[in-house]
Order: structure tokens, then C-alpha cells, then sequence
């Protein structure tokens, strides 16, 4: 008898154990937020974005009921770190940020940016809107650089080497054409941002930049002849635009709410004015992780390159 109460007891706190576990598999799946924090990466002066985003708090608290938090990070790293550990709900992440995020984190993709596209010589903004952007290798008009095997033994301004457009696509597109940005008497110059690497080039700094598409238009006020002086040499394949990402315990439920209300705040013309003044966004489509499938690829190539 006594063998008898031991066993059952024992039975009840193993049957206990295993409903603790499934409550906590559970929960883990089905994060409901009581306030929301959404943070931006900064695209330029972070205070003055976190002032143009800060509208953002009101339209999408009045569409989720709860308290919503806007904020810009410092850069890349910080919001998927921010994310990881659960003090960002709801981040909008590059590309190469997402999928480091989704790595490490398990973060969910919900939507992708929808921008107009650019039209040549002059980056000309078209009417038909894209869920991708190109990346560019510009250099000096008359400078006799007219394919990818002419940078051998050039100087060529690149952004950081997680960048999808700064780096991964122009560098790996070389390596197919056989230049090795790494092998082939090659000098980079890693500078801070793409208008610098339209002006390293314009400035006879530097021979070529790898910049997205569009870049050039940043400078035109400093350089109004850029277009003229600074040319793409090269385009590449198309790269997925930022994304919405959630982290990724945040509930189905929630996953769906948050991202309607970002469809339906972008329709009206408050909403359209903000996300279309911070990150020129002109609407959003669902997006699913495969999407970046293209991107993790090149980023595979891109690791091998700095070995």
C-alpha cells in the first residue's frame, strides 16, 4: 500500500513537470504584448528620425489598443540584439538584419517595404512600386572603367561587410566574374554611409563605390553635377527591401494585428506622410522567410571572401 501512494504521488508530479513544460511551450509561442516597442535602424540623424517616427506611437496604438513606444537604434547589431532579448517587439530590419536576426533569434518576418523604382542615367523615380532595390558600382564617367574585370588593381569604397548593397551583392557579383575583391591588388575603403562612397568616387577618392541604387541623389545638393561626373558602371540581381519583423515568441494572433495595422496606417495620409518621409516607404506585402533565400546566398559567398 505504501509502494502504492509512492508511485502515485510520483506519477503526479512527473505528470506535473510535463504540463509546466507544454504551458511553457506554449507561452513561448503566444507572446501577447501589453505595450509594443517598435524601433527603426537609422537611416540618417537618428534624433532627427526618432522625431519624424515619433507620430507613429499615436496611429498604431489607436489600431492595437495598447500603449506603443517608437525609437531609433544606434545601428544594425543593436536592434537584433534588442529583439533578441525582448526589449524590442516589433523591429524594421534591412535585409542582411533580418536574416542574421532569424539565425540567432527565430525573429518573424510579417511585411516588406514597398518603394518606386529609379529609372536611368539620372536615378529618376518611376511610378511602379517594387519589393526589391538594386545595389550599384558607380565610378567616373571617362574614367575607362567599363566592366567588373577593369577594378583589378583599383581603389573601391565599400560600406561594412555585412551590407547588402555596400558589400555582399557587388563583391560576390565580382567574384562570379572573376575579380576576388580580397586577391586582385584591389585597396577598399570602408566609409560611413552611400553618399560618402558617391562623393569618394566624384572627389577622385576612390576609382568606384558599391551604393544602392538611388544614391546619388543624396548628394545633389553638395554635388549638383554628380549625375553627370559619377556613373553606374554595374548593376546587380535585386535585393529584397526592409522588413516589419516581429520577435519571434510574438503570438499568430498578434502576428496578424500588427500587421494589418501597419497595411491600413500607411493608406491614410498621416501615416503615409511619416513612413514615407523616414524610410520612403509607399506600401507593404506579406513576406515569408523563403523570400530571403537569394540574399542568405550571396551572404554565404560574401563569408567565404573574407576568410
Amino acid at each position: 500500500m505504501n509502494y502504492l501512494k509512492k508511485f502515485t504521488a510520483l506519477s503526479l508530479i512527473l505528470l506535473s513537470v510535463v504540463v509546466l513544460a507544454a504551458c511553457g511551450n506554449q507561452s513561448s509561442k503566444n507572446y501577447t504584448p501589453k505595450k509594443l516597442n517598435v524601433q527603426f535602424v537609422p537611416s540618417s540623424n537618428a534624433t532627427a528620425m526618432e522625431a519624424k517616427a515619433k507620430p507613429l506611437e499615436g496611429l498604431l496604438s489607436k489600431q492595437l489598443g495598447i500603449p506603443v513606444n517608437v525609437s531609433v537604434s544606434t545601428d544594425y547589431n543593436t536592434i537584433v540584439e534588442a529583439m533578441g532579448s525582448k526589449k524590442v517587439d516589433v523591429g524594421f530590419l534591412p535585409p542582411d538584419a533580418y536574416t542574421l536576426s532569424h539565425k540567432q533569434y527565430n525573429t518573424k518576418v510579417l511585411l516588406q517595404a514597398l518603394r518606386y523604382n529609379y529609372l536611368e542615367p539620372n536615378d529618376r523615380q518611376g511610378n511602379r512600386l517594387q519589393d526589391h532595390y538594386y545595389a550599384q558600382i558607380l565610378v567616373r564617367k571617362g574614367s575607362g572603367i567599363k566592366s567588373l574585370k577593369d577594378l583589378k588593381g583599383k581603389k573601391i569604397a565599400v560600406q561594412d561587410t555585412t551590407s547588402a548593397a555596400g558589400w555582399v551583392y557587388p563583391a560576390v557579383d565580382m567574384l562570379k566574374n572573376g575579380v576576388n575583391i580580397n586577391k586582385d591588388n584591389i585597396q577598399t575603403v570602408q566609409v560611413k554611409g552611400h553618399d560618402q562612397g558617391v562623393l569618394s568616387v566624384y572627389n577622385k577618392n576612390t576609382d568606384a563605390a558599391f551604393v544602392f541604387q538611388g544614391a546619388r541623389k543624396l548628394v545633389t545638393k553638395d554635388a549638383p553635377d554628380v549625375m553627370k561626373k559619377v556613373v553606374p558602371m554595374y548593376t546587380t540581381a535585386g535585393i529584397p527591401n526592409d522588413t516589419i519583423t516581429v520577435r519571434g515568441d510574438m503570438s499568430a494572433k498578434w502576428q496578424k494585428k500588427i500587421s494589418q495595422a501597419f497595411k491600413d496606417i500607411i493608406k491614410t495620409k498621416k501615416g503615409h506622410d511619416i513612413m514615407s518621409t523616414v524610410y520612403a516607404h509607399q506600401g507593404y506585402k506579406n513576406s515569408k522567410d523563403s523570400d530571403f533565400n537569394q540574399l542568405r546566398q550571396y551572404e554565404k559567398r560574401a563569408e567565404n571572401l573574407n576568410k
